[in-house]
């Protein structure tokens, strides 16, 4: 099965020694996303919300590099370094993900690279010819 590297100018470069996606065969394994500007490479607010549209046009740049969309994403994690910030989370989520809805965990954490909030990850099928 071949292996191959997603990446785009869209979303941020990777800080550390990872790529954006990795593709084997159908699946799109998606790094995790923090709200990163893509091209100022800094948080895009201290809020919430705003973080949280910033981590989900991430992960649409990426996939659209695979040229895919998050229609294909099966899985996603959020990293959420307040569990208070959940329903506003999860009601942006809704605004990106329609049903039927991606599985998904999302999980609390103490802190997240850069300060930020909000971290998402995802599987993607991105060739269904299999």
């Amino acid at each position: 099965m071949s292996l191959s590297i997603v990446s785009s100018d869209l979303a941020p470069a990777a800080i550390g020694p990872y790529s954006q996606a990795v593709r084997v065969g159908s699946f799109l394994f998606l790094s995790g996303q923090i709200p990163l500007d893509p091209v100022t490479m800094e948080l895009v607010s201290p809020d919430i919300e705003p973080q949280t549209r910033r981590v989900l046009e991430n992960l649409k740049a990426v996939l659209a590099a695979a040229g895919s969309n998050l229609s294909a994403v099966t899985k996603t994690t959020i990293y959420l370094t307040s569990l208070e910030d959940f329903a506003a989370v999860n009601r942006i989520y809704s605004e990106y993900f329609q049903a039927p809805y991606p599985a998904r965990a999302t999980v609390g954490v103490s802190a997240l690279p850069r300060g930020a909030r909000v971290e998402i990850d995802g599987i993607a099928v991105v060739d269904t010819s299999f």
